[in-house]
């Protein structure tokens, strides 16, 4: 079996558009949350979310390229070009090879919205434009930058609810590791539109502490409410170990195991058995020992079920012992489509900064999160190998851990 080591990253986040800027963000303990008066006038019940500037791209890539983009596939261009830059993969490169490319997204609302308004008002399809059905497929990200980047190998969306992104790394690896490809591009990306929220909203899955958004998310925390919503683009560069090192790569981390399972319960709400089998596959698959890991990254959203049972999940696998657990949705919002890319990134630059980031506003624990090591300040800690869960919609889970690399 090839070793899959990460060679390259990049994001576009609310807490920063460089990974220099992000790890600043997550050693400072920022909020990317605000309030955005645009969804109180639409008539939300929560007006947070976290806060993404879309980019502008005009001088960067063609009108024709552009207007096939909706606001996700910009994130995801932005935070691809970078982690490509980071790798030190340029055009030769992937003319000459097959780099493939495995990306999670589970929506597209403002193609579809418009569309539909402009079929209602001018009953001429026509009217529609020629980038409409590009923007509104699911798989508009991938095809996106499959055809800017020009990259030849999978070209594959992964839609798996809020375990997109990691369910993406996780794949890649897989492919990587039988020796099926040779690099893939891999990351999730999530719209910040409030169209693209607005049902979450009515089923009163978000927090309400409009007043404080900075302490809204707060998972684990007894009085949490609900959810903030995010968004953005995180894109890392998977490759085999022999890939690396015949390019004398910089070589990050490696991934040494995928773990994944299904509920096969409720659409909405979590147990607890899915996501113990999917940390326990991960660690069967990782080859290490539960004393190895030195950090989890909680899918922990700051919903009352989801974190409750991730807590329970967390203790039944790991025990007494007592390893920092934190959720860095308490600075970003949940991420959703994106969060399992992001939070591989957000992990790889607390373990090479040598930190954990604050579990922010765990003020007060509930018996279940109580049993865990959540610090809500800062712990400046050397760890070498780490562990991200992410959990979807539909009881798709997916952890991965991933070891900083020693040769």
């Amino acid at each position: 079996m090839e070793r899959v080591v990460i060679t390259g990253m990049g994001i576009w986040s609310c807490l920063g558009k460089t990974l220099e800027e992000v790890r600043d963000s997550l050693y400072n303990g920022k909020s990317g949350i605000i309030f955005d008066p645009v969804r109180k006038e639409m008539g939300f019940r929560s007006a947070l979310t976290g806060y993404v500037e879309e980019p502008d791209l005009k001088g960067e890539l063609s009108r024709s390229q552009r207007v096939y983009m909706p606001e996700q596939a910009k994130y995801a261009y932005c935070a691809t070009r970078d982690a490509l830059r980071d790798a030190c993969v340029d055009e030769d490169y992937i003319s000459a090879h097959e780099v493939g490319l495995l990306y999670g997204n589970d929506s597209s609302a403002v193609p579809v919205v418009k569309a539909v308004d402009t079929m209602r008002e001018k009953k001429d399809t026509t009217l529609c434009g020629s980038g409409a059905i590009f923007q509104s497929m699911n798989s508009t990200v991938t095809m996106n930058l499959d055809c800017i980047f020009k990259l030849k190998g999978i070209n594959l969306t992964v839609s798996g609810a809020c375990a997109s992104g990691s369910h993406a790394i996780g794949l890649g690896a897989l492919l990587i590791q039988n020796g099926l490809q040779e690099m893939v591009v891999c990351g999730g990306a999530q719209e910040v539109n409030p169209f693209a929220v607005g049902s979450f909203d009515g089923i009163s899955a978000f927090s309400t502490r409009e007043d404080e958004p900075h302490k809204a998310s707060r998972p684990f925390d007894r009085d949490r409410d609900g959810l903030v919503p995010g968004g953005g683009a995180a894109t890392v560069i998977l490759e085999s170990l022999t890939s690396a090192k015949m390019r004398g790569a910089r070589i990050y981390a490696e991934v040494l195991g995928y773990g994944f399972s299904g509920n096969g319960d409720h659409i909405s709400s979590p147990n607890v058995d899915g996501p113990r089998r999917s940390l326990e596959m991960a660690i069967r698959r990782a080859g290490v020992s539960k004393d190895e890991i030195g950090y989890i990254n909680a899918h922990a959203t700051s919903t009352h079920v989801g974190d409750t049972n991730e807590a329970k999940a967390i203790y039944a696998v790991f025990g007494d012992r007592k390893i920092e657990v934190t959720s860095t949705k308490s600075q970003t919002g949940h991420e959703m489509w994106m969060a399992g890319a992001s939070e591989v990134i957000y992990s790889m630059l607390m373990m090479k900064g040598g930190f954990i980031a604050p579990n922010l506003n765990f003020e007060n624990p509930d018996e279940d999160s109580a049993k865990l090591l959540i610090p809500s300040v800062r712990v400046e800690k050397h760890f070498d190998t780490f562990l991200s869960n992410s959990f979807g919609f539909g009881g798709t889970n997916s952890t991965l851990i991933v070891r900083d690399f020693k040769g």
